[in-house]
């Protein structure tokens, strides 16, 4: 998966990928010619007192340094250039992915999973990308170059290199084996440890109020000693590589020393080719120590790749036609035929025998007890989920029929726990639209009844909001996430016990002004309080998730028991 992944994101930056090769190339090619004029310049130039020859040769020196310096930072600037795109594709595709998925998918991974196969995940297959452009030919070359021109000082010494290579091979092969299970066990330790941070920061108020900080601080530092735990032992991995590189590299220096030091006393070469010799063994020991830290990441860059491969290649259960309908014949009415929706895996259906109709600009209620199915029922509108039976129309098609946008932009859903962006309130209800003029934002306020409270905040509609919009009450969220569903313009309005948070003043307000501003706008309402939707034309009754009732009010009171009981049960608390 690392391979397909980096060949698909490298692909477009191939011009990068050729200018940085070609000065790696460049900046090798003059790293392996140093030793060489090094020599020279202690062969013939300082044992013979040749100062001129010196002198010139050190100027050439100085000048392929040079060169070989800006080689490298030519390479390295286009490396980080290609790598630095690569991540930024990669998220871009998983974020699209993750957008296009439905809540089953996103329940499957988890968003702490997915938040960290976006982030930590495509930070070390950028990492590799960027280690791999800037060595994947200086390493190679300084190793095999390294062997050729440490061949051409002196043969007789080259079985040196011949039990030196393969011994630091040999090591780094075994810590990578090593390496692979840790990495796989970290990533996955990473993704517990997001879950909870971010189960605990948005449950912070039920922790507080169940005083269970000590036992979530225990609960998160688990998990914390866990990752830190994977952690030292890959750490300890990584730590030994670089110690016994040297102490490979050390020993073989001895080497060359002392069977040197015999070749040169017996005037069989010379004491410059000796030093060159001993600097092409390092240069070969580098190359090869360069390639084991690139080698070494691979483990974990294959790990995250494997992770982002599972986003990438997963297909939402929102899957659209090929030949969508693009125009509903009949916009605003809603038709529920025997639906039927069942969890993956699970033993009983969430909803069985669910049928309804509702006409352009009716409303229509949604009663039961909790568990009954009524947020998963208007979940399946807007096709957050797609029924496992049964159907559902909206204008008139299909909702599994009809392009996805144009559905989408049809039904307007005010969720049963309303979210607001950080930002304004400006921007918050342009979420519904974006074109929307301020006239239009002040109109959908007062129908929502926020317009008093907007109009007091410091900048009103240029007032911040904090995310989740904490700086502001639960009713003053809800009214929000009504305005910015009315300002999307929608033929079906979906109300997810949207009006918990209000009181009964504010409630009888609300409901009459959308009702006398929006007489076209078809609208579902899930409510538990009865005066919330005693004047709907329709009103479903849910048990258990089976349709039980379907009628008027009056209708239900004197043929429903379920509803009766509901009703007469309020009644008694009101009392």
């Amino acid at each position: 998966m690392l391979g397909k992944l980096l060949t698909r994101y490298l692909k477009p930056y191939r011009w990068q990928l050729v200018v940085l090769l070609t000065f790696q190339v460049v900046s090798a090619v003059a790293t392996l010619y140093l030793p060489r004029l090094n020599a020279d310049i202690i062969d013939q130039g300082v044992s013979r007192g040749d100062v001129a020859y010196v002198w010139s040769t050190g100027a050439l020196m100085l000048g392929i340094s040079l060169g070989q310096i800006i080689a490298a930072i030519i390479a390295t600037y286009f490396a980080a250039q290609a790598s630095m795109a690569l991540g930024r594709d990669i998220r871009r595709d998983v974020f699209d992915k993750v957008s296009d998925f439905s809540e089953r998918e996103v329940a499957t991974f988890g968003p702490g999973s997915l938040i960290t196969r976006n982030t930590n995940d495509v930070q070390q297959v950028q990492m590799l990308a960027m280690m791999g452009s800037t060595m994947l030919v200086t390493a190679p070359l300084l190793a095999v170059g390294g062997v050729v021109m440490a061949l051409r000082q002196d043969v007789g010494l080259a079985w040196l290199i011949a039990v030196a290579v393969p011994v630091l091979i040999l090591v780094i092969l075994l810590l990578v084996r090593r390496m692979v299970p840790l990495f796989r066990q970290f990533q996955g330790k990473l993704d517990a440890v997001n879950r909870i941070l971010r189960e605990q920061l948005t449950g912070i108020r039920v922790v507080r109020a169940f005083v269970r900080e000590d036992i979530e601080e225990n609960r998160f530092g688990a998990a914390n000693t866990e990752i830190m735990v994977v952690g030292q032992r890959v750490g300890a991995l990584f730590v030994l590589l670089f110690p016994l590189a040297m102490l490979v590299l050390n020993i073989t220096t001895v080497g060359v020393i002392w069977f040197g030091g015999i070749e040169v006393d017996a005037g069989r070469i010379e004491i410059g080719t000796l030093f060159a010799f001993m600097q092409y063994i390092a240069q070969i020991l580098m190359g090869v120590l360069m390639a084991s830290f690139m080698v070494m990441s691979v483990p974990r860059a294959a790990v995250s790749a494997e992770r982002i491969g599972e986003v990438l290649s997963s297909e939402s259960t929102l899957v659209e036609r090929e030949k969508p309908v693009t125009a509903f014949p009949s916009r605003g009415s809603l038709r529920f035929r025997d639906v039927e929706f069942a969890y993956p895996g699970a033993e009983e259906a969430v909803l069985q025998g669910v049928t309804f109709d509702a006409a352009p600009g009716e409303t229509v209620a949604v009663v039961g007890s909790t568990g009954s199915g009524k947020t998963t029922l208007v979940s399946l509108i807007p096709r957050l989920f797609d029924p496992t039976g049964g159907r559902i129309d909206v204008g008139g098609v299909d909702t599994q029929d009809a392009d996805l946008d144009l559905l989408w932009n049809s039904v307007g859903l005010v969720p049963q726990r309303p979210f607001l962006f950080a930002g304004t309130v400006g921007f918050n209800l342009r979420f519904g639209r974006e074109d929307a003029t301020d006239e239009e934002l002040w109109s959908a306020l007062e129908i929502a009844q926020g317009r008093d409270f907007v109009e007091k905040m410091e900048g009103q509609l240029d007032a911040v909001i904090a995310q989740g919009g904490t700086n502001v009450s639960g009713g003053q969220r809800q009214r929000l996430a009504i305005a910015r569903a009315i300002i999307h313009q929608p033929d079906v309005l979906v109300f997810d016990d949207s009006f918990s948070a209000l009181d009964l003043t504010t409630d009888a307000r609300l409901r009459a002004a959308l009702w006398r501003e929006l007489p076209l706008v078809t609208k579902v309402v899930v409510a538990q309080r009865v005066s919330t939707i005693i004047d709907a034309d329709r009103i479903v009754v849910l048990d258990g998730g089976r349709m039980v009732g379907v009628g008027t009010h009056e209708e239900l009171m004197e043929t429903n028991t379920t509803y009766r009981e509901i009703v007469e049960s309020q009644l008694a608390v009101q009392a």
